[in-house]
């Protein structure tokens, strides 16, 4: 769907935006189910900067993010890194529930705005769970959803090249972080172009260029930092963007 006249959004309507986006793991369980989890969270405030965790350690805790954002970044042997993703409120980092030996993380995770984590040991998780099938099932689900949103992002960045990759990152960040304004969506985060390069293993210079070509044609501008969709539509014929239902709203996400 375009952006050609859309009605300026309220406080109100950013609140609800928001709430939509980030129903995260909460939304596969039953409030009994998340209250449980609750039970066996420890509350850690992590400023921006820190760290939950680097790639290689132990997958000791599970971690949900109350509050803040975090990003999982990987390093590949010849020292370049890949932004996987920026989680927000409502989202889970886990890795390895069950089995008799915890396995390492595959990725680090960076705090990028002061965060509110709940700290789940995953001893204590693997046991709430072997008592209660009904949020077994519920990471399942959850799991199942996590898989396919990695899946179609490796769909993008291999099937289109970089500008459809890159495109599909936009769409991506839209979802996830957009805020609808009267001149388009406001992608509510500010991101350098290095940044972007590492969500689709490019060039900050490749990256810049196609940005800019993106700004002559009208789909994209900028203000304040921030990147402003003017034309959804042109982005997802980029990207060959399938039509919703086909793709839902929460796989494709960033």
């Amino acid at each position: 769907m375009g952006i050609n006249c859309p009605v300026k959004t309220t406080e109100r309507d950013e609140m609800d935006q928001t709430t939509e986006r980030n129903k995260g793991f909460a939304g596969f369980c039953t409030r009994k189910q998340f209250e449980q989890l609750e039970s066996i969270m420890v509350p850690m405030r992590i400023p921006t900067g820190g760290f939950l965790f680097w790639e290689g350690d132990d997958t000791e805790n599970i971690y949900y993010i109350r509050d803040g954002r975090v990003k999982l970044r990987k390093s590949t042997e010849d020292g370049k890194e890949y932004i996987l993703t920026i989680l927000q409120s409502g989202d889970l980092i886990c890795e390895n529930i069950g089995g008799n030996k915890a396995l390492q993380y595959s990725y680090t995770a960076e705090v990028v705005e002061t965060a509110e984590i709940g700290v789940i040991s995953r001893y204590a998780l693997e046991a709430l769970m072997q008592h209660n099938a009904d949020l077994a099932l519920s990471f399942m689900n959850w799991m199942s959803l996590s898989q396919r949103v990695t899946q179609s992002k490796f769909r993008d960045l291999l099937l289109f090249g970089k500008p459809g990759a890159l495109a599909s990152t936009l769409i991506r960040l839209c979802n996830s972080y957009g805020i609808m304004e009267p001149y388009g969506i406001r992608i509510d985060m500010k991101l350098t172009h290095s940044e972007l390069a590492d969500f689709i293993g490019a060039t900050r210079e490749s990256v810049n260029r196609m940005l800019n070509e993106f700004k002559e044609e009208g789909i994209l501008d900028f203000r304040y930092g921030k990147i402003i969709v003017r034309q959804l539509k042109a982005l997802q014929e980029i990207c060959h963007c399938p039509s919703c239902p086909g793709c839902p709203g929460e796989v494709c996400r960033i």
